[in-house]
């Protein structure tokens, strides 16, 4: 018989064997992770041992097994269910049923309600004092599943977790009603000054907790802006998360004033100001990443309304490759920047992505052989290697004078945040016929009609057809969520609205709802896209009347793909659906 190094038979031990041994050393046994010999030497350990370690304490510094297996082992041992990804089961009504500050303490989810029993993940099934606090907690019956700390740490970490923000929330407002002695008045200018601090505070008063945990909140959320709204009697701080608006706190009005002058001294605002609207700028580090805000505050009938528009330097800078293009798409971009001259225009409407895939476009030059220059209204992201100017109006510092000025510094590659006059177009076509790259933004809805807006810009036709290498027209939709999609069957609704795309091959999908997605289904944005190039059937349109509909015409018999035909082969590959795809594409 093979002897271990221990002198321990490694044999299938016979059953009198295995019922001699600790329960959880039999499962092990049978699931094949450890043998007889194994056991009996961490036995020994145990034994020997002075710390009065578990036996998985053991096997685990033997490293004979890893956690995932020990707790299967103990699972299976205690007769009791093991979930191996408790995010994919959780039921989001029965994580309500335990407060988030339970939960993590004692790192336990609520996976679902049986009735009058709550069924909880925990990586120590063995630990009664905690299944007892939960169930007086609760009211329920707790029945313990086995879990790996690792999914269930994510799980409570997960930011995504509405009521865990707004229970935190409302901890702070709280704390800011006992500092204003229950809030029976309104607060006065002084109240205010003492409980907003300084720019420097150290002192963390109530108000400046909220808005740094608003502002954390926001970010680790993805929300691109924040909206801190008051209304008759009450106020609403929302977020926007991928393009749309949901409510995140609910302040006591009273707390406006202090909200407000908060906020304004990190942007450098006047605090004493309330009847004019304002701009200003906060710059902040979360977990380490710098973000920027733009805040602009706008006067009302029941106090300031404050939007702080999130710029995270991270999501301005992806590659061309992670924006949703298709391919094909991509391929054919990619010819058109790298003309060697010419004008380039991204159009949309205002929060569609265009900054985002200008900033793509540039990281995609290499910028250690060229002079890349842009002229933006606001500098969004700091780009390695490229100078950035931002426009100031009121030193009269516009986008047509800064152009003006950097053609004199002989850029390879200009990026112009908007053609927003004639006197900016005229001067960005000039740059472009004369051998430089240009790069902008025009608000149109679709591709073909940005020859219409340059030619209202005062552009002539012809210099258009000269000038123009490519207009790339771009939409944001929803992701489906990556965690919890699964493929649907399109209902008569559906098919109707995607036409033809409808009887196509592919697998359109739909999120059944998780954590990660707030239940919706849906995280995460990608672009839609659609990419005029003009060639020389067009070109000598352009140089006649320039009919928006001949344009148009010519397109089809091309075989143009537009935002919506873009839309349905993202719906047929599974990534968005098709109402998604027809609100972006409705107008």
């Amino acid at each position: 018989m093979n002897q271990s190094p221990q002198g321990h038979p490694l044999s299938t031990p016979s059953n009198s064997e295995l019922r001699s041994l600790p329960r959880v050393g039999q499962a092990l046994i049978e699931d094949g992770a450890i043998t007889l010999a194994q056991l009996l030497e961490a036995l020994r350990r145990q034994s020997a041992s002075s710390q009065r370690l578990l036996l998985g304490e053991v096997l685990l510094q033997m490293e004979l097994v890893d956690s995932a297996t020990m707790l299967k082992a103990v699972a299976r041992s205690l007769e009791i269910e093991f979930v191996a990804e408790p995010n994919l089961v959780a039921d989001t009504a029965s994580m309500k049923l335990l407060p988030d500050a339970m939960r993590r303490e004692h790192r336990i989810v609520p996976l679902r309600r049986e009735q009058d029993t709550l069924v909880v993940a925990t990586a120590d099934p063995q630990n009664d004092h905690v299944r007892e606090i939960a169930q007086r907690e609760c009211g329920l019956r707790v029945r313990f599943v086995a879990s790996p700390e690792d999914r269930l740490d994510a799980m409570l970490s997960d930011v995504g977790n509405e009521g865990a923000v707004q229970e935190k929330a409302q901890e702070i407002v709280n704390e800011m009603l006992d500092d204003t002695q229950g809030g029976a008045y309104t607060l006065q200018e002084k109240q205010i000054d003492e409980m907003v601090g300084g720019s420097d505070s150290d002192d963390m008063g109530p108000v400046v907790k909220l808005v740094n945990f608003a502002i954390c909140s926001a970010v680790e959320e993805g929300a691109s802006d924040i909206h801190i709204e008051p209304d008759d009697g009450k106020m609403r701080v929302r977020f926007r998360i991928d393009g749309v608006l949901s409510n995140r706190m609910s302040p006591p009005w009273r707390m406006n004033a202090a909200i407000s002058s908060r906020i304004k001294i990190m942007a450098h605002m006047d605090i004493s100001e309330r009847r004019v609207p304002q701009d200003g700028e906060i710059s902040v580090r979360v977990n380490g990443r710098p973000i920027d805000l733009r805040v602009s505050t706008l006067p009302g009938k029941f106090g300031e309304k404050i939007v702080m528009r999130v710029v995270d330097s991270s999501g301005t800078q992806l590659g061309l490759e992670k924006l949703g293009f298709r391919p094909t798409m991509l391929d054919k971009f990619q010819k058109v920047i790298e003309q060697p001259y010419g004008i380039i225009l991204v159009t949309g409407p205002t929060g569609s992505g265009k900054s985002t895939t200008l900033y793509s476009v540039l990281n995609n030059f290499d910028r250690t052989g060229i002079n890349v220059s842009t002229v933006e209204d606001p500098v969004e992201s700091n780009i390695e290697g490229v100078h950035q100017a931002q426009i100031n109006p009121k030193a009269g510092f516009t986008f047509a004078s800064a152009l003006r000025s950097l053609l004199r510094q002989d850029p390879d590659v200009i990026m112009v945040g908007e053609i927003r006059d004639s006197e900016t177009a005229q001067i960005a076509v000039q740059a472009a016929l004369t051998g430089h790259v240009v790069l902008s933004t025009l608000h149109t809805n679709d591709a073909p009609s940005a020859i219409t807006r340059l030619g209202n810009l005062g552009v002539e036709n012809f210099l258009i057809a000269a000038s123009l290498r490519g207009v790339l027209a771009q939409r944001l939709v929803r992701r489906i969520c990556s965690n919890c999609s699964a493929p649907c069957e399109l209902d008569e609704s559906q098919k109707t609205s995607m036409g033809i795309y409808a009887y196509q091959t592919g697998t359109p999908k739909r999120g059944t709802g998780c954590r990660k997605c707030r239940e919706t289904g849906l995280k995460g944005r990608l672009g839609l896209y659609e990419l005029m190039v003009p060639d020389e059937k067009m070109n000598d349109l352009l140089c006649g009347t320039c009919d928006p509909a001949l344009i148009r015409n010519l397109l089809r018999e091309q075989g143009f793909e537009s935002l919506w035909d873009d839309g349905m082969q993202k719906v047929l590959a599974g990534m968005t659906t098709p109402e998604e795809v027809h609100d972006a594409c409705r107008h």
